[in-house]
């Protein structure tokens, strides 16, 4: 995905969009995500957790009995954050979408390869056709299908907006 931003004037003291090859390298080279599901009362979720960004979506896994998975299972679409907590400073990101199951051996056993790449032993997955780690504390696997990004520049501070 390489996308041209378009850049909010209400929100930005910036004279330019965050160039999409700037924001795409942010989300890859994170290693901390926050998730934002809806509970079934239409509360909001949001957790902390690890993933990847990979063919331009981001990629996470949760048991089937986690919060996140009830939520997704009666409400898909979801918001997935990085950032800091500095003002001045870095690149926030929202990427909003829908969270769908990955299936099938082959695609996720590349996506266990890119967990334990990207995270190192702890997170070497097992597959089968439907999960990671079918034979211990399985987790399903979904891809957020990225329908808006938003970047945040802080310095100077801007709002660009992607759409695929």
């Amino acid at each position: 995905m390489n996308l041209t931003g378009q850049l909010d004037p209400r929100f930005s003291e910036a004279s330019a969009p965050t160039p999409w090859a700037e924001v795409d390298a942010a989300l890859a080279g994170a290693t901390g995500y926050l998730l934002v599901t809806v509970r079934a009362d239409g509360r909001p979720h949001v957790t902390p957790l690890v993933g990847l960004w990979t063919d331009g979506g981001f990629v996470f896994c949760t048991g089937p009995a986690e919060q996140k998975a009830r939520n997704l299972a009666h409400a898909p679409r979801v918001a997935v954050t990085i950032g800091s907590a500095a003002w001045d400073d870095g690149l926030d990101v929202v990427v909003e979408g829908t969270a769908e199951r990955v299936v099938g051996g082959p695609e996720l056993r590349r996506l266990a390869d890119g967990f334990r790449d990207r995270y190192g032993d702890a997170w070497d997955f097992e597959n089968d056709d439907e999960s990671f780690d079918p034979h211990g504390q399985r987790a399903l696997v979904y891809r957020v299908v990225t329908d808006k990004v938003l970047a945040f520049a802080k310095s100077p501070h801007g709002q660009t907006a992607f759409r695929p």
